[in-house]
């Protein structure tokens, strides 16, 4: 068992970068045409302005130069520019992007989001193999506006990580939706989602994001949670994570991705095996 475990975190760590970049490519989401030419002068302009500061203040060899050269480009050739930047910067953007949002908190969507998962009804047991292993867990709720009012018919798209820390998709061996769904909410806006509870995982370590981790001393690690995209007409859609109430990692992501308010605490199942936990969606008007 731990041989597998082993090759199938090797395979992974050397795939997944590939696959992030490709989803990414997918989603068509950039255009330089988009963007206005003022606002890119002013952003790459304070951009090399503070990495000039950073090479002033410290000194900055041509040694340490080539060494930052020779990262950067090893990064697009292990195609990690996703991880690299969903991990350590895209949780500044999504604060800045939100910050006048009401409702529920979001937080970052991390490289591992694929559209179009399976459509299940309100009540639905996300796709998994049938000795899939973890804690079952009931994830229910509700979706309603800032002002109370249920969205009927509401989208809550989950996925996340097998017992074992690794995504369909991103990992071989694995069934391609398992543990991802597209849930429609019913004429209340409630969902009942029935699923295992996903462990802790290391971001990919072998490729150049790894090689930064071990240089720099820090750990890889990002705690257990579930993925989360909720939207309903006329509102705007929330992109979140939901962690586990004393979890390992929670107080150290390496993405720095969590928040208060996205900690759940899980009790015991009303019914059957395992643990359930009630989280509830507030979405803003477009």
């Amino acid at each position: 068992m731990t041989d597998t475990i082993t090759e199938q975190a090797t395979a992974a760590a050397a795939a997944s970068g590939a696959a992030a970049t490709e989803q990414f490519r997918s989603k068509q989401r950039t255009g330089a045409a988009d963007v206005d030419t003022e606002r890119v002068d002013t952003l790459v302009s304070e951009l090399l302005a503070a990495a000039h500061d950073i090479v002033r203040r410290h000194q900055v060899t041509y040694a340490e130069y080539d060494a930052l050269k020779s990262w950067l480009i090893q990064v697009g050739e292990d195609g990690e520019w996703p991880l690299f930047l969903d991990v350590w910067l895209e949780h500044i953007v999504e604060e800045v992007a939100n910050e006048s949002r009401e409702g529920s908190k979001g937080t970052i969507e991390g490289p591992y989001y694929v559209p179009d998962a399976p459509r299940l009804p309100a009540e639905a047991r996300l796709p998994m193999r049938a000795d899939e292993e973890g804690t079952p867990l009931l994830f229910q709720g509700q979706v309603t506006g800032v002002d109370g009012t249920p969205l009927a018919g509401a989208l809550v798209e989950i996925w996340h990580a097998d017992n074992d820390g690794y995504y369909a998709q991103f990992a071989p061996g694995l069934p391609q939706w398992n543990l991802r769904g597209a849930v429609v909410a019913d004429d209340t806006g409630h969902f009942w989602i029935h699923t295992i509870e996903p462990a802790p995982y290391q971001i990919p370590t072998d490729g150049s994001c790894g090689r930064l981790i071990a240089a720099a001393g820090w750990h890889a690690w990002r705690p257990a949670h579930l993925h989360l995209k909720v939207s309903a007409p006329g509102h705007q859609l929330i992109t979140t994570q939901l962690y586990f109430k004393g979890g390992e990692h929670v107080v150290d992501d390496i993405a720095s991705a969590v928040k208060p308010e996205l900690i759940l605490d899980p009790g015991p199942a009303v019914s059957g095996d395992g643990r359930e936990v009630t989280y509830d969606f507030v979405l803003d008007k477009v």
